[in-house]
């Protein structure tokens, strides 16, 4: 399981030149698809529009290895109904199974099924974090969602201080994946869950409502969720004996979009990203403007035997200035990624750790 994926540059299956060996070994390997794959379409969300990559480079996807991809998330919608028929139909040329995203509501819910040795693996996918035009109705294109509502608690006697923020799962659209997930269950070996939430660029921090929906769908019968979106990495967490991904972070998140020596770059956004999240991106990672500690990512790494998940790990990455995701080499390079995934998990007080053995790493709870 990898994080989010931007393939917005020409050549980019270079860019997965030290990984794609081990997600090729892998029986299965499915990551996140952050923004469509078109070369049609119109802008077509009120929030902050990230620009379509080629078509022609979902088949980096494919060459890659990936057998299956998640599709719900705040920028699915960004190119109108184009961008997700074009990108759901890619996806379909190269073999590659997609949940999360489609022409109505009931094909956004439509789960992503891989058999691998006898073994089948079901896959759903749902937006967390908006916005409302990226959600699918029955008759609008987009992705399937669970809608988080936000209160605001000035809790102390401070007019104008900063306030306690709470986030909840809106009750119907909790359940509805509740249902979704139950109805995979009973035809799947494995089930993952991936969805898009968390509070962007934020080390460690977790919103109230991750783990309402994270636990809410492994007590509907999920095996795994993988968390996504934040394109930072978060903790990991054992709930029920079953691992939860809070944030797979970035892997391959190449853009030019937030460049700013890129005149079509959104300006505005970019110095307001800044302020809002308090961080500078890294000037020598030019296709890569995120936070400096968006340098360490993983490939998460379950293995299913007697009809159970034996082991929850991850392999070591650290991204380069080209945006390239490297597989650790050595025990010392697996211990400095371990470390801080250790890290904000304590932060988070997620109640994990990681084990290192050579360049894998076992999660201990």
């Amino acid at each position: 399981m990898v994080g989010d994926l931007i393939l917005d540059v020409p050549e980019v299956e270079s860019l997965f030149s030290s990984v794609a060996p081990l997600l090729r070994e892998a029986d299965v390997a499915v990551g996140q698809v952050e923004v469509p794959f078109t070369d049609r379409g119109i802008a077509s969300s009120t929030d902050v529009v990230a620009p379509p990559c080629d078509p022609k480079n979902l088949s980096t996807l494919a060459y890659t290895g990936f057998d299956a991809v998640t599709l719900a998330g705040n920028h699915i919608w960004d190119s109108g109904p184009a961008g997700i028929e074009d990108t759901m139909e890619g996806l379909r040329g190269y073999g590659i199974a997609a949940t999360g995203a489609g022409m109505n509501i009931q094909q956004a819910k439509r789960p992503a099924v891989v058999e691998r040795r006898g073994v089948k693996f079901g896959f759903l996918s749902y937006n967390c974090v908006g916005p409302k035009e990226s959600w699918a109705t029955e008759k609008k294109p987009g992705c399937a969602y669970v809608r988080i509502l936000t209160h605001y608690e000035l809790d102390h006697a401070t007019p104008g201080g900063p306030p306690s923020i709470y986030t909840f799962a809106e009750p119907g659209t909790l359940q509805a994946m509740v249902e979704d997930i139950r109805e995979l269950r009973a035809s799947c070996d494995v089930a993952v869950v991936g969805l898009h939430k968390g509070i962007g660029h934020v080390p460690a921090e977790l919103a109230m409502y991750e783990k309402e929906v994270s636990y809410a769908a492994i007590d509907a019968g999920a095996d795994i969720v993988m968390g996504h979106h934040a394109h930072i990495l978060k903790g990991i967490e054992v709930y029920k004996e079953k691992p939860i991904f809070h944030g797979l972070g970035n892997f391959v998140t190449v853009t030019k979009a937030l460049n700013m020596e890129n005149s079509s770059g959104d300006e505005d956004w970019i110095a307001r990203r800044k302020k809002l999240f308090d961080f500078e991106p890294d000037p020598e990672y030019v296709n890569y403007p995120f936070h400096p500690e968006a340098k360490y990512s993983v490939i998460g790494e379950c293995r299913y035997e007697d009809g159970r998940i034996s082991y929850i790990g991850y392999i070591p990455c650290i991204i380069d200035k080209q945006g390239r995701p490297n597989v650790v080499q050595t025990r010392e390079g697996s211990e400095e990624v371990c470390q801080y995934v250790d890290r904000i998990t304590d932060k988070a007080r997620l109640g994990t750790n990681s084990s290192v053995e050579n360049t894998r790493v076992r999660i201990v709870y």
